[in-house]
């Protein structure tokens, strides 16, 4: 099992996350794939994510074999593989983004690319690029020794996940792994916008805060207003992803600016009272 690390450095998702719950609302994440439709138009959709409201950006690299992945995030990425997608082109996204806006932005990516460059360099790459760390679905806590190295030393984030079907054992790896926040998968499956918020992630975020974790994240199937606003009840953050690369796809940048707006009434609780920016 992997030992935790600690260095006693403020997380900015943390730092976003407690800043938000103190408000009385919650953390709001999009998630977004790095160059879909083109890699200027997905720079352009994370920076309006911002303007209208979303707290933390989840930047998703393509990935040949996106195995957590549902139809709509998995079409995208596709496209942006066809497109001529390189890793390189993701720290220029993140450079280009954080310099238009100060929300933390965590890359999600499967762990084979992050190999495939080397893992510190990786780990220098994204810090020099402005980034907060990184989600790693495919990576357990048990085979995470040189990425918690790489972390420490470059003073990134690392979110794990915890699925419904952890053992509690599981739960208390992730938490102790973790830097930022931990992943909490709302149901077993893969991504993608759902009718309803499964009532296992109340039970799974329940589990997480009965074997110590103070900050959970709930991400799968959450698409609305009201999705965020449940989710928001008994988490510390709603991570929407499908719904949001579903608008890029129809509507383009204006309808991600509208969606992102809509949602955030939700993690407000609030109804929006101006214009997508």
């Amino acid at each position: 099992m992997t030992t935790p690390i600690t260095s006693g450095a403020v997380s900015t998702v943390e730092h976003t996350i407690a800043r938000r719950r103190s408000e009385g609302g919650g953390a709001l994440i999009g998630y977004l794939p790095v160059g879909f439709p083109t890699l200027t138009d997905s720079i352009d959709a994370a920076v309006a994510l911002v303007a209208n409201g979303v707290d933390i950006i989840e930047l998703g690299l393509p990935y040949s074999d996106p195995v957590m992945d549902g139809a709509v995030i998995q079409a995208a990425t596709q496209q942006a593989l066809a497109n001529g997608f390189k890793l390189r082109h993701g720290f220029e996204a993140i450079r280009a983004i954080t310099a238009q806006v100060d929300a933390p932005v965590l890359v999600m990516t499967y762990w084979n690319p992050v190999l495939q460059y080397g893992v510190e360099r990786f780990a220098d790459d994204l810090r020099a690029a402005g980034g907060a760390g990184l989600i790693t679905p495919d990576l357990i806590p048990d085979e995470a020794d040189d990425w918690m190295t790489a972390s420490e030393r470059s003073d990134l984030d690392r979110v794990f996940l915890a699925a419904p079907s952890s053992s509690d054992a599981r739960l208390v790896q992730a938490i102790e792994a973790s830097r930022g926040f931990v992943y909490t998968v709302s149901t077993m499956g893969t991504t993608g916008a759902r009718a309803g918020v499964d009532a296992a992630a109340r039970i799974l975020v329940e589990r997480l805060r009965a074997v110590g974790c103070t900050s959970a994240c709930v991400g799968l199937g959450i698409s609305t207003p009201e999705h965020v606003r449940e989710i928001l009840g008994y988490a510390d953050g709603a991570i929407v992803g499908s719904a949001l690369v579903k608008a890029l796809t129809d509507g383009g940048v204006q309808a991600v600016a509208r969606l992102a707006l809509d949602l955030a009434a939700g993690a407000n609780n609030i109804r929006p009272a101006s214009t997508p920016q």
